[in-house]
C-alpha cells in the first residue's frame, strides 16, 4: 500500500529545482518568495524565510543550505537548521548550477549565462572564476575535480577543483544529452554514467582515457540522466515506459510499458521499487519487473525523491506529499508491464 503520511500545500506549482531532500532535512520553495525548512518525518515547519522568487537551485550541504533565487544575481547561504543568513555572494545573473565539494561551492555555467566560479562554503569568499562564459550541464563531483559537459557537445571534461584548469577531456560517441535542469551524470562504481544522442548510455571513468558505451536502446530515450536503483539502470523512454538494464554487462532485464512519461528518480521500497508517472499515478515494481501495485494519489506529479527505507516524497502540481510504501501489495497488475 502507498500510505500518504502528510501533505503540504505549496500555493504554487512545484519545481524540482526548488527542493532539496536529505534524511535529516527537507527544504522547499513555496508561496512565491518563501523558503521553508520542514521536518521530513512530520512535515512540520522548522523555519520560514523570504529568499526571492523561483529558485534555480536549492542545495543542502549540512550545516548549510544554498539557494539561487531567479529574481536576483545572488547566491544565498543559510543555516539549514534555522534558516538564518550566513553569507551572500554575487556569481552573476542566471548562474543556475550549484554543486558542493567539501568546503568548495561551484556555481554558474547554466546555459552559458555566467562563467563558472568557486567560492568558499564557510565564508562565501571567491576562490576562482573562469575567464570565459561556457555552458555546461550540472557538474558532477569527482575525487580530482568537477566533471563538465556542454549540452549537445561532443566531449566531457574534468577541471581542477582548486583553480578551474582543464585536466582531462573525453570524446563522446554522440552529442551529450544533458537536461536543462537536474543532473546529467550518475555515479556508478568508480565512474559516471551519462546519456548521449537519442539512445546511448556511456560510462566515463576518470582513470581511463576513453568513454565506454554501456547500452544502446532500441527506442529513443528521454533527454535526462539515467536513474540508478537496486544496482539496476533505469532508462526512461521519450514517450513513456522504462527499460531496465544491468550496468555491469549492458544486459536488458525487463521493460515497463506505459503510455505516459515517468518522472525522474526511482525509489527502493518494500517488495521492489516505486516509480511515478506525470499523470499522478504511482507504481510498485517487484523484483521480477512486474507491476504489483498501482495507485493514483494526485492529478500531476513533477518529481519523486527517496527519503529513506520505503519512504519518499512526491512533488505534485501544487503540493508536497510524503509517502510510506513499507506495506507491499500482493496483487499483480499484469496489464501494466511488458517483455
Amino acid at each position: 500500500m502507498f500510505d500518504v503520511r502528510w501533505e503540504r500545500p505549496l500555493h504554487q506549482a512545484g519545481s524540482p529545482s526548488a527542493m532539496a531532500v536529505t534524511e535529516q532535512h527537507l527544504v522547499v520553495h513555496e508561496r512565491n518568495t518563501r523558503l521553508v525548512g520542514l521536518d521530513p518525518v512530520e512535515g512540520s515547519v522548522r523555519w520560514d524565510v523570504p529568499v526571492g522568487t523561483w529558485p534555480r537551485a536549492v542545495v543542502v550541504a549540512e550545516p548549510h543550505c544554498l539557494v539561487i533565487p531567479q529574481n536576483t544575481g545572488g547566491l544565498l547561504c543559510l543555516d539549514v537548521e534555522t534558516g538564518e543568513d550566513i553569507w551572500q555572494a554575487e556569481p552573476g545573473s542566471f548562474a543556475g548550477h550549484v554543486v558542493v565539494d567539501e568546503e568548495l561551492v561551484l556555481v554558474g555555467g547554466w546555459r552559458g549565462y555566467t562563467p563558472l566560479s568557486a567560492v568558499d562554503l564557510r565564508t562565501g569568499v571567491p576562490r576562482w572564476r573562469a575567464g570565459t562564459h561556457g555552458g555546461t550541464v550540472l557538474p558532477a563531483v569527482t575525487e580530482a575535480g568537477f566533471l563538465l559537459g556542454e549540452p549537445g557537445g561532443d566531449s566531457v571534461r574534468l577541471i581542477d577543483r582548486d583553480d578551474g584548469r582543464e585536466l582531462t577531456t573525453w570524446s563522446l560517441p554522440e552529442p551529450l544529452a544533458g537536461p536543462d535542469v537536474g543532473p546529467a551524470f550518475r555515479v556508478e562504481g568508480g565512474g559516471f554514467l551519462t546519456r548521449c544522442g537519442d539512445r546511448l548510455v556511456v560510462r566515463i571513468v576518470p582513470a581511463e582515457a576513453k568513454a565506454e558505451i554501456v547500452f544502446r536502446a532500441e527506442r529513443d530515450l528521454a533527454p535526462r540522466a539515467v536513474d540508478l536503483c537496486g544496482g539496476l539502470l533505469w532508462l526512461a523512454g521519450r514517450r513513456g515506459g522504462y527499460t531496465v538494464v544491468d550496468p555491469s554487462d549492458g544486459a536488458e532485464r525487463w521493460r515497463i510499458q506505459h503510455d505516459r512519461r515517468f518522472v525522474a528518480s526511482v525509489a527502493s521500497v518494500a517488495g521492489g521499487f516505486a516509480i511515478a508517472d506525470e499523470g499522478g499515478s504511482l507504481f510498485r515494481i517487484d523484483l521480477a519487473g512486474l507491476v504489483s501495485e498501482r495507485a493514483r494519489l494526485t492529478q500531476r506529479i513533477r518529481d519523486l525523491r527517496e527519503q529513506g527505507p520505503s519512504k519518499f516524497l512526491l512533488l505534485a502540481k501544487g503540493s508536497l506529499l510524503a509517502v510510506d510504501a513499507s506495506r507491499p501489495s500482493g496483487h499483480v497488475h499484469a496489464d501494466h508491464f511488458g517483455p
